[in-house]
């Protein structure tokens, strides 16, 4: 099955890690990264969407930040 997921955090080194270590436990980068501000909290926020193969059929109840 294909498993997608799109991590986001502040725009800080913890945006960089949550990214690479997706990256480091397989996943690939899909698409661009995104940057927006969010007016309550007053900071940036970035996204980055992340895609794998993984195996097993998928349903609703698939974890998929452990696969």
């Amino acid at each position: 099955m294909k498993v997608y997921r799109f991590l986001s955090e502040e725009d800080t080194s913890a945006f960089c890690h949550k990214v690479t270590d997706a990256l480091n436990k397989g996943w690939e980068l899909y698409g661009t990264p995104t940057q927006t501000w969010d007016h309550k909290a007053g900071v940036m926020r970035c996204g980055q969407a992340v895609i794998k193969d993984a195996p097993g059929t998928y349903s609703p109840d698939t974890k998929l930040g452990a696969q």
